[in-house]
């Protein structure tokens, strides 16, 4: 289910509207709206805009350096100053002058150096700490998002400052290196991907710009710039609600005395009009009031301001009702409630990956018990039979023990890394693979044939289920990123997509076998909204269950998803079992739900 949000109105087109405020634009191009395509930068250099002054002050002198000189030669060429010593001494105040620049340049130069040099030696300590565990760094969300931010934005900077100067060997590695940096759309989904924690786990914007997060000690930081362009992104999309929470905490921050290149009427500007769209009209008027009190000349905040003003009372006059102040308590998360999707089940959903809403009651857990498990005396498991716990009852979910050495998953993930690839889904109606907002994680595809590890593994789960793999499709690798989820889906194709297979010619998905092959610090459960359950990673294990009851009938109860990865980096591995070759190994059953 890909969805679209709904578009907003750009805001040239509110302009010409004569009763409605000015919304702050993300247009660069529209000369009276701040744009929100700048970018600010963490590391302490000058802004872009600072080194381009450098730049033509260096221009200038040098400029000036060629004028003079170019005088002088004339000057001596034709007035020969050498037969006057008056005329010489002139020569030695333009020498004077002349050395007066070119200091003045060589500071530009060593200022940009110095500039250079503190960027490299703050890189150089952070990537000392974030390669020597490169997955442990990068489980923390706020690592990762400052990772795709600092990449796509920042070393831009870097380039646009060591481009004043020609630097060939840097530009060079630059050059080679900039087709696997991440671009805008990574930056972008990245941010996203914290609203997406920040939502799922009930964490407000501090938590993230602190870096307190459940199961993590980390100096890891968002500063007033950061936050705010989190909120700018969230602004960008139209969404409201998470632009009010982050712009708040980078106005929060700021008066705080933080230090930022965020002014705090750009940050009024765009909370201003974001808590407006989430109807709260007396706080838009307060904010509104701060802005003009800052900047009382600004374009658009006093004519927003009446606007809002005289909205406000209409409301009341309408409902009889007398004015209020808005509430003195700062905005935080619940203030306003989250506006609705296209998910059904997301508060459910979202419960269960917190760990609340579980239905594992006593009489039920009473049901669940735990077995070695010899594949039906399969030869290969007499002597060493599988552990099998109970997950769940109704439907049928066991967990494997120790399906998976750490030398095998070690292996298996050396095999994908290469190919991984974003995680698509199949089209319901072609059947056709295709990339989905609602799976962020990025996956490959192994054969038996890709290396014996494979093989073997392949024939454990064989011999485990008592299904044929034979017809089963290749296992499937698949790492969860920041903020990595896959949302409620069923494996199985149901009735009104009878062509979702057709082209493996192997019949429905019967059953899901799924190896966790890492440990997660906070989040990443498998849950499944419809009877509450919730199944937590643990590396080495796997879990099985039926997507198909006996008559081939899909089990509308497995409908489940992979929780969003808070802390931590997610790999596992599934094993889709289909219906043909099975007919022996479990045969039809008498009723539907068999």
């Amino acid at each position: 289910m890909v969805w679209a949000r709904g578009g907003s109105v750009r805001g040239s087109d509110i302009k010409k509207k004569k009763k409605t405020p000015v919304r702050p634009s993300h247009n660069p191009g529209e000369p009276r709206k701040p744009a929100s395509t700048s970018q600010s930068v963490s590391f302490i250099f000058k802004p872009q805009k600072a080194q381009v002054t450098k730049g033509d002050r260096m221009r200038k002198s040098l400029s000036y350096i060629s004028l003079v000189l170019l005088c002088c030669s004339s000057w001596i060429t034709h007035a020969e100053v050498f037969t006057s010593i008056g005329q010489m001494t002139d020569l030695l105040y333009t020498e004077k002058e002349l050395v007066q620049s070119l200091r003045e340049y060589i500071k530009a130069e060593e200022t940009k150096l110095a500039s250079v040099k503190s960027w490299a030696n703050k890189l150089d300590a952070l990537t000392r700490v974030s390669t020597t565990d490169p997955e442990g760094y990068l489980a923390h969300p706020v690592n990762a998002y400052k990772l795709m931010k600092r990449l796509n934005t920042e070393w831009n900077e870097l380039e646009s400052l060591v481009l004043q100067n020609p630097s060939d060997g840097f530009i060079s590695n630059m050059s080679v290196h900039r087709q696997y940096f991440p671009d805008e759309e990574d930056e972008t989904g990245a941010a996203k991907a914290l609203m997406r924690l920040q939502d799922t786990y009930q964490l407000d914007s501090e938590a993230f710009s602190k870096g307190k997060l459940p199961g993590m000690q980390s100096d890891a930081f968002l500063t007033v710039d950061d936050c705010f362009d989190m909120g700018k992104t969230a602004y960008n999309d139209a969404d409201y609600y998470h632009a009010v929470l982050w712009m708040q905490q980078s106005l929060k921050q700021l008066d705080a005395g933080e230090e930022a290149a965020t002014t705090k009427a750009e940050i009024l500007d765009y909370l201003s009009y974001s808590v407006y769209q989430m109807g709260d009209l007396p706080r838009a008027i307060e904010l509104t009031r701060r802005l003009v009190a800052i900047d009382p000349s600004h374009q658009r905040a006093g004519g927003n301001l009446r606007y809002f003003e005289k909205l406000l009372f209409k409301q009341l006059n309408e409902l009889n009702q007398a004015y209020q102040p808005a509430s003195e308590e700062p905005i935080q998360l619940g203030t306003y409630n989250r506006p609705k999707d296209h998910l059904p089940e997301r508060e459910t959903y979202e419960a269960l990956c917190r760990g609340e809403g579980i239905k594992l009651t006593e009489a039920k857990r009473s049901r669940l018990f735990c077995r070695y498990q010899d594949g039906f005396r399969n030869p290969r498991l007499l002597l060493k039979p599988m552990k099998e716990e109970d997950e769940w009852d109704s439907p049928h979910i066991v967990r494997y023990l120790d399906v998976l050495s750490s030398e095998e998953i070690d292996k298996i993930k050396e095999l994908a890394k290469p190919r991984l690839a974003r995680a698509t889904v199949r089209d319901p109606k072609t059947g056709v693979l295709t990339t989905a907002q609602y799976r962020v994680s990025k996956s490959a595809w192994l054969e038996g044939e890709d290396d014996p590890v494979i093989a073997r593994v392949n024939q454990r789960i064989e011999d485990i289920t008592g299904l044929t793999v034979d017809t089963a499709e290749l296992l499937q690798v698949a790492n969860y990123g920041v903020g990595g989820q896959y949302e409620p889906h069923y494996d199985f194709s149901r009735r009104d997509e009878p062509d979702a297979f057709k082209r493996l010619g192997t019949g429905n998905r019967v059953a899901t076998f799924l190896n966790y092959m890492s440990d997660v610090t906070a989040g990443g459960a498998t849950v499944f909204p419809d009877f509450g359950a919730a199944i937590w990673p643990r590396k080495g294990t796997a879990v099985f269950w039926y997507n198909l009851f006996k008559s081939g009938e899909g089990d509308y109860r497995t409908r489940h998803a992979a929780c969003p990865v808070l802390v931590g980096s997610k790999w596992v591995s599934n094993k889709w079992i289909h219906e043909r070759g099975q007919e022996f190994r479990r045969p039809c059953g008498l009723t539907e739900v068999d």
